[in-house]
């Protein structure tokens, strides 16, 4: 079973950047789409990017499109969501996940989920 962590988070002022990780442990990310989604309190989860597992197709949220970039590196089981001109409501609780599909990904299929990580909080101050 894949346990995942996140690291990155912080405080960071308007127009600031930021680089999330998340490593996997237990077993590696193969076979595994991975993404990212965020969740500010009193919302649901939502999703912000996806990469397929050999890291050639990546999906994102249309708020994030343009500043954001998802990236995997099998070799050490570790996916990046490197976050640039980051805003005030890109303000939450980001989560990695890990799913059987890029489409169970962007979907929020969450029965087809396989692991989360424990969230990584992001504060983007004006």
């Amino acid at each position: 079973q894949v346990q995942l962590a996140e690291s990155g988070g912080g405080l960071v002022q308007v127009g600031g950047s930021l680089r999330l990780s998340c490593a996997a442990s237990g077993r590696s990310f193969g076979g595994y789409a991975t993404g990212w989604y965020r969740r500010v309190p009193g919302n649901e989860r939502e999703f912000v990017a996806a990469i397929s597992w050999k890291g050639i197709s990546t999906y994102y949220q249309d708020s994030v499109k343009g500043r954001f970039t998802i990236s995997r590196d099998n070799a050490t089981n570790t996916v990046y969501l490197q976050m640039d001109s980051l805003k005030p409501e890109d303000t939450a609780v980001y989560y990695c996940a890990a799913a059987r599909s890029i489409g169970a990904m962007m979907d929020g299929d969450f029965e087809n989920f396989r692991a989360w990580g424990q969230g990584t909080q992001v504060t983007v101050s004006s």
